[in-house]
Parts: structure tokens; sequence; C-alpha cells
């Protein structure tokens, strides 16, 4: 196996697909459980098929964002491991088809390389954050909303508590009212705002909590009229704990947020939030946006405790 992980410079990247060659090896010595197996490859974007023996494989790419170069990987990876067809999903991600199990960490590798992850690309986790298809040049938008998308992305990817909740977590962003990125069918969803403090101009973001679709569909709730940008990320995971530790777990169907929303109310579930948010590693009032140059366009933020 490290022969084709010689390439890949970030030691989290090899550990999850070494991680996941192994536990591929203990499943088929039976050694590793169905279920706990099934956890943990569907955490690492591995699918089954009702084809016996091949997998599909989900691409998780933040808000649709793919660079020429990146497809180009996904296109040679295509040929190379599977039938060379290729299907994009409705969230903005990109799946390969009749997979060899066996030859799925190789396959990881190879995307790796260009910075292509399938972390968390299926199962019960924070899944693909999708944005506007016209975030940056949409002219009605208050402002670019992707770099607040990719921050969301990076954030909850290999986070402890994301890996195993009650149900998957489906995130987006739209560019402005006319909600094209359909944040009310989202268990969380955030539209770009801009309001004046003091003369000054502060972003924020409209927050709907609680919606989905599925045989019981909900319209989302409306959580914050106005979020700063700043409380974002604090907002965010303070949440996905409250649902990690309060969302239902005994019943599958009745296990997404949409459902805690409506046992415990919006304003029940909004102060649990508000009590979990003061236990998180970021606070409001350290949390800064440190721009970092050219990211293909959408600038790239980090989070930083320096003020």
């Amino acid at each position: 196996m490290e022969s084709f992980l010689s390439e890949l410079e970030n030691p989290l990247v090899q550990k999850d697909i070494i991680e996941l060659g192994e536990k591929i090896a203990a499943y088929k010595s039976r050694e590793l459980n169905e279920d706990k197996f099934k956890a943990l490859r569907l955490a690492r974007g591995v699918y089954g098929q009702r084809q016996q023996g091949v997998q599909m494989i989900r691409i998780k790419l933040p808000f649709g964002r793919v660079s020429a170069d990146q497809l180009r990987r996904i296109c040679d990876v295509s040929d190379g491991y599977s039938t060379g067809n290729l299907h994009i999903t409705t969230r903005q991600d990109i799946q390969i088809h009749y997979v060899s199990l066996d030859r799925t960490p190789e396959l990881w590798a190879e995307l790796e390389k260009s910075d292509v992850t399938l972390r968390e690309a299926c199962g019960n986790t924070v899944r693909n954050v999708t944005a506007s298809p016209l975030a940056g040049i949409d002219k009605n938008e208050p402002f670019d909303v992707a770099p607040y998308a990719d921050l969301v992305f990076r954030y909850f990817l290999r986070k402890p508590f994301g890996q195993e909740l009650g149900r998957k977590i489906k995130i987006a962003f739209s560019s402005n009212d006319l909600d094209d990125a359909f944040t009310f069918i989202h268990d969380f969803g955030f539209i770009p705002k801009i309001k004046t403090e003091l003369g000054v101009e502060v972003k924020g973001f409209k927050v709907l909590i609680g919606g989905g679709l599925g045989a019981q569909p909900f319209l989302a709730k409306v959580g914050y009229e106005f979020l700063p940008e700043e409380r974002l990320i604090p907002f965010l995971e303070a949440a996905v704990r409250v649902f990690d530790r309060h969302g239902e777990r005994n019943s599958r169907h009745k296990a997404r947020i949409k459902y805690l929303i409506a046992k415990v109310g919006i304003e029940a579930f909004l102060n649990l939030v508000e009590a979990e948010r003061k236990a998180i590693q970021y606070q409001t009032e350290d949390f800064v946006l440190i721009p970092q140059g050219d990211f293909n366009v959408v600038p790239k933020f980090i989070l930083s405790k320096e003020k």
C-alpha cells in the first residue's frame, strides 16, 4: 500500500487511506462485522451497490467547485478503476460506479494527488456543503458565499463528533433571497445579508434550520434573521453537537434534525445550541476570518484565535 501513498504529503490523508485498507482486510477475514465496516466505509465515501463485489465511490466537492486538474484526475481514475462513466449528483458531487472494494484505497490515493477527498461523502456525517451555482458572479448577491461554504467544508472534515451522527447533515448557501440553493429544504441553510451598525457594514446570514424532503417533507424554520459571519462556525459546531446528543438514534426514519426541531421547537433547540456554544473550541469573540490569497478565484479563509 505504501507504493501508491508515496506522493501524498498530508499524514492525515495517508492515515485515512491506510485505515481503509486495513479495515477492508479485517472485514474480508471476518474480524470486522458488517455493521461496523459499513459505517466506516460510508464515512469514507464507499457506498455499496446491488451488483455483487463492486462499490459506488462518491467524491466530495465543496460547493461544486472543481478545477481542470481535478477533473482530469477524476476522469483518469474513472477510466482506470471503473467504466469511464461519471455521475453528477444533485448535491454538486461526482460518483464513480463499479469499483472493486479492494481497489478503493488506491483510487482514493490517486484522487488525493489533486486534493479530491472521499471523506464524509456518505454516511451519518456532515455531507458535502452546497452553494449557489452563481456564487461570486450573481449581480444580486450581497457578497460571495463561496469562501464561507469552503470554510464550513474544511472545518467539519474529520471532526470526531461528526463521524457517527444519528443521520446525515446537509448544509447549503444561497446567494440571495431568491434562494437558488434551496436552503429551505436543508438541515442548515444560509442566505447572505448585510446590515449597517454604527455606520459600518456587517456581513452575516439569515439562518434556516430543519428543512428536508423524503416521505415527510418539512420546510426549514428561521433560526436567525441575521447571524454575524463570525458566529457561523461557532453556531454550526454547537448545533451539530446538539443534534448528535439529542437527535433520534433508535428509528432511522425519525433521525433527521427536522424531527428534533418538530419535537422540541425551534426556540428550545436554539437555547440548547447557545448553551453548547460555550464549550466549543472557537468562541464568537475569538473568531477571525483571515484571507489567504488566491484560491482559484475563491478567497480562502482560516480560523484564528489571534486578534
